[in-house]
């Protein structure tokens, strides 16, 4: 594996580089970096050149002015766009995952950014703006938001993920894991105050551009975990397929599948992302 930054306005990207063969990016969930993906990335590198990227003012991904901002999803998904641009050879197309906050850049990334995609796969994406009941999704971000600033961020995460529904198996003690993991784990804990402050309003009030997206359908597989049916993440993938008229696919695992069942959901990745490149 390699690392590299990028230059990109108003910060400096990380990311990491691994395999060979068509590029293929990562993005992790809204807090979260390119260490989230180290149980999968061997088995995709395989196939492809697997790029794994800080999102900017998250872990390595620094901000030229260290004061945070609220973040927006088409500056992630132009730093996506640079990135892809940076690194896929002349004359080739990229595949794009985006897992949770990720899946909404890589909504975002499709809509605006199609002309060098092959195919983006979006897992759970949670913008839940879409949804017939968004008002009372809204009430409750704002409520998490105003839990972080009172109590801390331990006690908003256990809030969200109460109210969406979803049960991810807790994170492993940084004393029982390699080193690297343990590192990863504690830049997370430092990204999740940021994260509620500064995305997490922004992430879940996003409205994908239907309109973009259906003329790129065929370049887009919208994803949801077998164990999350009727959760709020789920709920959101599903939606965005009907209105598409888009199959829906599911994945092992939950909304976290990529963490706590990562073999099974390399596997299904890795077939759908093969599947498409056999198409074409």
């Amino acid at each position: 594996m390699r690392t590299e930054t990028l230059a990109v306005p108003g910060a400096t990207l990380y990311y990491e580089v691994l395999g060979s063969g068509p590029v293929l990016l990562l993005l992790p969930g809204s807090g979260g970096d390119a260490g989230i993906f180290d149980p999968v990335a061997d088995t995709l590198a395989e196939h492809f050149t697997v790029v794994a990227a800080d999102p900017r003012g998250y872990s390595r991904s620094v901000l030229d002015d260290p004061e945070p901002v609220d973040q927006r999803m088409e500056v992630f998904s132009d730093d996506a766009h640079r990135l892809l641009e940076h690194l896929t050879p002349a004359g080739e197309y990229a595949y794009v995952t985006g897992i949770s906050g990720g899946a909404v850049v890589a909504l975002d990334l499709l809509a605006r950014h199609p002309d060098r995609l092959r195919l983006v796969v979006a897992h759970e994406p949670p913008c839940f703006a879409i949804l017939p009941d968004a008002d009372a999704h809204r009430a409750m971000v704002e409520e998490v938001i105003e839990l972080c600033n009172e109590q801390g961020p331990a006690a908003a995460g256990a809030r969200f993920m109460q109210a969406v529904g979803v049960r991810s198996k807790p994170l492993p003690d940084p004393a029982e894991v390699p080193a690297r993991t343990a590192e990863m784990l504690g830049r997370l804990m430092a990204n999740t105050a940021v994260m509620f402050a500064h995305e997490l309003r922004q992430v879940t009030a996003y409205r994908p551009d239907m309109a973009a997206l259906a003329t790129v359908r065929d370049r887009l597989v919208l994803a949801a975990g077998r164990e999350t049916r009727g959760q709020l993440p789920y709920r959101t993938a599903e939606t965005i397929a009907n209105e598409l008229q888009h199959p829906l696919v599911e994945f092992p695992g939950g909304h976290s599948g990529v963490r706590e069942t990562p073999t099974e959901f390399a596997r299904t990745l890795l077939e759908t992302l093969t599947a498409s490149a056999a198409e074409r």
